[in-house]
């Protein structure tokens, strides 16, 4: 049984990249155990908190520790990520030395209501997990389009095109998965 950790970018209700997100895990393996991890009520990262963390950091850095591989899901904001997530990336690889994200496999999946489909944010989260050492899967690169097109009011994906692609990318992301945690 593999522990996916899922992190959604975007606090709004209704997301488009929980609604990316949820078509991705649909081709996770039957065992998988998924739980999305919250990033709305994170204090932003200071320093000062390194010595003496909210107990918020500090059960985020544990749930985060706990998964055996991490899906980011996140829109595009401004040529980049969000800073909610940009937040929570920094929260757990800090203090200095005790990064929880190092060694995980990971997958970002972005979406934008756009024709770009989160292109830029993707690198953008892509560089930033590199350097704290994820193992990405780099194909196929999820950059989801128009989502607002291909989504209900509620952000559920309901474009069938794009629930068989995602649900496909999910069922190699488990394979990959699988042989990095072998």
């Amino acid at each position: 049984m593999t522990k996916y950790g899922v992190i959604v970018g975007s606090l709004r209700k209704n997301s488009y990249s929980l609604g990316v997100a949820e078509a991705f895990i649909a081709g996770l393996p039957a065992d998988a155990t998924v739980q999305f991890i919250n990033i709305a009520d994170l204090p932003l990262y200071n320093q000062d908190y390194d010595a003496d963390s909210p107990a918020s950091y500090t059960t985020f850095r544990q749930t985060v520790a706990e998964q055996d591989a991490i899906i980011f899901a996140s829109p595009e904001h401004n040529r980049s990520v969000p800073a909610a997530l940009k937040n929570a990336i920094d929260i757990a690889s800090r203090p200095w030395g005790e990064n929880v994200w190092s060694q995980k496999p990971a997958v970002v999946l972005t979406q934008s209501t756009s024709a770009l489909g989160g292109a830029i944010s993707n690198h953008v989260l892509r560089n930033s997990l590199d350097f704290l050492d994820m193992n990405l899967m780099h194909q196929p690169e999820l950059y989801i389009g128009n989502s607002s097109k291909l989504a209900d009011e509620a952000g559920k994906i309901t474009n069938s095109d794009t629930q068989a692609f995602l649900k496909a990318a999910g069922e190699k992301f488990g394979d990959f998965v699988n042989q990095h945690l072998a």
